[in-house]
């Protein structure tokens, strides 16, 4: 009897009976690819092109049922398996090499309850997917920040974005989610049922089972919003640096300001202001005005816009699939002119036109929940910066990620030792990817223990199952 060669969790190698292989493909009602099938060398890519991994099956599911398939087979087999919806983690856990990716991205069912403000939303939606039935009934929630970010993901570990300020993270906007567990079975946790477990599907990332679909609560959003960028030369940087500090520290719950370094599409390095208001456009021009009249800009593209595009400003090249990317981010509670300058000399030395280095602001009613009411625990004023490096030719990898690596190196001292967890590194260290959860890792290690003991769901920012 022929046999599928495949990894096992403990990353081993091991041979699956191919009849075993084919009782499953029968179960599922979704397509089992592997290799030398048409379609695999494009079902295993996803959004970092830098990630080349070869899984031995990939299951595109097209239901519950085909999950709790997914789940019982690789757990039969001892398979490592990794889960997929949007594909767009810069570590590529949505893909593995020799196991079963889980691939949720052909779930996509949605249905808004408008008279309620909710919406049900299959997990292989996209955060763009997701707006364009929301805003069909001038609502929204809050989600990411470049379109085809799955809701998926981006839900699980927090949720930062354009609304964070005035309706909070993505997590606390979340009213239930549908689980598949480490055993196989379904369930759905809510404030009345499972509740531990849904404190811990509030930012603990994918490592209590497969989320299929979530609850959402909804907020009168646009259709119009004000939003855009002002664009500055990389010459004024240090200054647009300080000005954005300044003003970004005391912004009111409906303003979002962003900073960032980068390249235009013209080729010119630019400092850039990315300015949102989620409220009347009279006011939010007031409130944003200072950001507006600083400096001499020389391009301000800020205007009234659908909430829907204004999601899509970091589109390019963020959402492009395939481009090679490795990223470093970090928390800091404040942005001192040490950090600035050494933010500016880097600036002055990217190696690739697609790299880039962006501040967010986390403010507003994403900090006025209890750090002990979600996993989530990192509620303070703070920034989310980020070094995005991102290159075209595969040959630069090793150059673009040592420039990486070496920068990081000497901003890492100049901010804190944790991050935003859809924002790790998949070579960050353990003890950065524990502080990341904060003082909520106890518990959630105890909850992982309780859900996942085998660590059956481990490529994430792993929590390790705490000791008996």
């Amino acid at each position: 009897m022929t046999e599928l060669l495949i990894t096992t969790r403990e990353g081993t190698r091991a041979g699956i009976p191919s009849g075993s292989v084919e009782k499953y493909a029968d179960r599922l009602r979704g397509e089992l690819i592997s290799a030398g099938h048409q379609a695999y060398d494009q079902a295993r890519r996803v959004w970092n092109g830098n990630i080349d991994r070869r899984p031995a099956l990939i299951a595109r599911c097209l239901g519950v049922a085909d999950v709790m398939a997914s789940v019982a087979f690789a757990r039969e087999h001892d398979l490592l398996i990794a889960v997929r919806s949007g594909a767009h983690h810069a570590a590529g856990y949505g893909t593995c090499d020799g196991g079963l990716v889980i691939d949720l991205s052909r779930m996509k069912g949605m249905k808004v309850d408008p008279a309620r403000s909710i919406a049900d939303a299959q997990a292989g939606l996209l955060w763009g997917e997701f707006d364009a039935e929301t805003q069909v009934f001038g609502l929204a929630t809050t989600g990411g920040v470049v379109s085809d970010t799955g809701i998926a993901g981006l839900t699980l570990g927090g949720g930062l974005g354009w609304l964070m300020g005035k309706h909070g993270l993505t997590i606390d906007n979340l009213l239930s989610v549908d689980l598949v567990t480490a055993e196989g079975k379904f369930l759905t946790a809510s404030a009345d049922a499972h509740t531990d477990l849904f404190w811990g599907l509030r930012g603990g990332g994918g490592n209590f089972g497969v989320a299929t679909s979530f609850r959402y609560r909804l907020h009168p959003v646009g259709p119009t919003v004000l939003g855009g960028m002002v664009v500055h030369p990389m010459a004024r940087a240090r200054d647009v640096l300080r000005f954005y500090r300044d003003f970004s520290a005391d912004l009111p719950d409906e303003a979002e300001v962003y900073a960032a370094l980068a390249t235009s599409p013209d080729g010119d390095p630019i400092a850039a202001l990315l300015l949102g208001y989620n409220g009347p456009i009279e006011k939010g021009e007031k409130v944003l005005a200072p950001a507006r009249a600083f400096g001499e800009p020389i391009a301000d593209l800020v205007q009234p816009m659908p909430y829907a595009l204004r999601n899509t400003i970091q589109d390019e090249p963020n959402a492009i699939h395939g481009i090679q990317r490795y990223w470093k981010s970090g928390f800091t509670e404040a942005i001192g002119d040490d950090l600035i300058d050494l933010i500016v000399e880097a600036a002055a030395d990217f190696t690739s036109p697609l790299t880039g280095m962006i501040f967010f602001r986390v403010h507003g009613a994403a900090t006025r929940v209890p750090s002990g009411a979600t996993a989530f625990g990192l509620r303070q004023e703070q920034w989310d910066f980020n070094v995005i490096s991102q290159w075209t030719e595969a040959r630069e990898t090793d150059a673009q990620i040592a420039w990486t690596r070496a920068l990081w190196s000497r901003l890492e001292p100049l901010i804190s030792g944790s991050a935003y967890v859809n924002h790790l590194a998949g070579d960050d260290s353990p003890e950065k990817v524990r502080a990341s959860f904060g003082a909520n890792y106890g518990r959630l290690a105890a909850l992982k223990r309780q859900y996942d003991p085998m660590n059956v769901f481990r490529l994430n920012a792993n929590i390790v199952p705490a000791s008996v």
